[in-house]
């Protein structure tokens, strides 16, 4: 996907690290529609970003999620890439994890991001581009985050199933980031965080991202020395 000039959608344009990969892609040249569920972050996105399309969306809503592309298309005549960046954290043992929790992790975490892309393929054109955020988790599960874990590598092998069918048509990222310090751990809705190691660059988490869209990579993770990764190939 060519960043200058491409129409993007934004999904969790609201948090760090959407609205910094909103920035990001701006910066290039890109026209942008972002969607959140804080309204008042919303709204100061939509300004940030010229006045651009903005709606609310929220995760257990499948069905808004689904209609979001359409919309993004409408708005800015034509759609060319989606960035989904919504995620919720839990911490615990799985033994003493409720169901209710496990049930909000697989919602927004997978569910959520599946709809929002799903209902985006078909007015995505050939040369589009599309990427989600799931984590290292998703290819390294760890103790203590068994379902925030699963519902990462959920959302992992959906992106990997897609990339390959629509391989003639559409890009399909998996953003396996980092830890980075956004306090995202912080607001988990269970649990407590275990110790995290500093967090990454922002800044080159971000750049990577972008420039996976722009080159239709299928992966991005970290690598040695916490350089940023593109299908194994170092950014």
């Amino acid at each position: 996907m060519e960043v200058r000039g491409a129409r993007v959608l934004v999904v969790g344009a609201t948090g760090v690290i959407g609205g910094a990969i909103a920035a990001a892609l701006a910066a290039r040249g890109a026209s942008l529609a972002v969607a959140g569920r804080d309204e008042a972050r919303l709204a100061r996105a939509a300004e940030r970003f010229g006045g651009c399309p903005a709606r609310r969306c929220e995760a257990y809503d499948l069905d808004g999620c689904a209609a979001l592309g359409a919309w993004a298309a409408e708005g800015l005549s034509g759609l060319d890439g989606v960035v989904v960046t919504v995620g919720s954290a839990a911490f615990g043992k799985a033994a003493r994890t409720p169901d209710a929790v496990a049930e909000h992790l697989a919602t927004v975490n997978a569910l959520a991001p599946m709809a929002v892309l799903r209902g985006a393929l078909d007015v995505l054109g050939p040369g589009s581009a599309v990427g989600a955020v799931t984590g290292v988790v998703a290819e390294r599960p760890q103790p203590g985050m068994a379902d925030y874990s699963a519902s990462k590598a959920m959302l992992s092998a959906w992106l990997d199933a897609v990339r390959r069918e629509q391989r003639a048509r559409t890009s399909v990222l998996d953003a396996r980031l980092p830890h980075l310090d956004t306090g995202f751990a912080g607001r988990a809705v269970a649990g407590e965080p275990p110790r995290m190691p500093a967090g990454a660059d922002l800044d080159a988490v971000v750049a990577a991202v972008v420039r996976g869209l722009e080159t239709g990579a299928g992966v991005c993770r970290p690598g040695p020395g916490g350089r940023m990764l593109l299908d194994d190939r170092e950014v």
